[in-house]
């Protein structure tokens, strides 16, 4: 066995066919797809027997409780027997050789997490996105410049087992992806990087991004955690600038953005001010951070960041 592809499962019938059969029909042989229903309600169950009756010998299949994305993420890494492991929502798919390209750059230089490029696929179109790599990353120095700012996914790397043999996902929370990211990014040695677009990333009405409610603090409580993490497990001086940056970058910008399609005044009033005491408390220097001086829209908007930005953005989204 080479590559254990975890998949949580959880109402999403309309989507799961093509996953499934996307993941059973990769050119990579030694593959085992566990999946793990997440106490679905809907149909999800009758398109994973029928799998799972045709692949045995590829798909463990395991059913439990709802527990949340990163419950479901836990539950199936402790059958992952492979030495490295990949993870797939059950609403989007893969092409027929993902994993075999991911795989074979992995080893080709010992790589900790191999990482590919995506397309977002809508209704009418696909549009290409770029992890934010455009090499290899072989040095920490290089690593420290360019991993933390690559497209924060977990479904679109290939992380070698040991890496993450202690972490997991953190429950109840929305954004795990980050948060388990970024807690396993001072680990790394190597990172491979493939440019080709393997994962086809399915752009849904009623996906978790589309939503704005009062779990999308989360981001915050998210970022706190990791400041303390990084204090805890001394990274936070090696990491200081990456780490202060991208705090400032996914309250102000992510956050924010996010909380601006709301239509509820109270809940926008709310996390601009929970957003911008956070930062200040936390980094309240920010606008020296190295990063900020390379001359991008964003960072001018990171570096002159204020409740009327905040206020405009509003106005422009939750309109649309």
């Amino acid at each position: 066995m080479k590559v254990s592809i975890i998949v949580p499962v959880y109402n999403v019938y309309p989507y799961l066919d093509k996953c499934l059969n996307s993941l059973v029909n990769q050119t990579l042989q030694e593959i085992e797809i566990i999946i793990v229903n997440d106490g679905s309600l809907d149909k999800s169950e009758e398109i994973i027997l029928k799998y799972l009756t045709k692949y045995k010998n590829k798909i463990k299949y395991y059913k439990k409780e709802n527990g949340g994305l990163s419950s479901a993420r836990n539950y199936g890494l402790k059958y992952a027997t492979a030495p490295f492991v990949a993870f797939l929502d059950s609403d989007d798919y893969v092409l027929e050789n993902t994993y075999e390209l991911l795989y074979n750059k992995a080893i080709t230089d010992d790589f900790d997490i191999t990482i590919c490029n995506l397309n977002y696929v809508y209704p009418n179109k696909i549009t290409p996105i770029n992890a934010g790599l455009n090499k290899d990353l072989v040095t920490k120095e290089e690593i420290k410049k360019n991993l933390f700012f690559t497209y924060p996914a977990v479904w679109n790397k290939l992380y070698k087992k040991d890496l993450i043999k202690k972490i997991y996902f953190k429950e109840n929370i929305w954004y795990e992806d980050v948060e388990f990211n970024f807690r396993i990014y001072p680990l790394v040695k190597k990172v491979g990087y493939l440019d080709n677009n393997l994962i086809q990333y399915v752009q849904r009405e009623n996906s978790i991004m589309k939503k704005v409610d009062k779990r999308l603090f989360n981001y915050i409580e998210n970022f706190n955690g990791l400041v303390f993490y990084y204090q805890k497990n001394n990274y936070y001086k090696k990491y200081y600038f990456e780490l202060e940056y991208s705090y400032v970058r996914y309250l102000y910008a992510t956050f924010i953005k996010q909380l601006s399609y709301t239509n509820d005044e109270e809940l926008f009033k709310e996390g601009l001010k929970e957003a911008t005491y956070n930062v200040l408390k936390t980094f309240p220097n920010y606008k020296k951070n190295p990063y900020l001086k390379k001359i991008t829209f964003k960072n001018f908007y990171l570096k002159h960041f204020s409740p009327a930005f905040a206020y405009l953005l509003h106005f422009k989204n939750k309109r649309r």
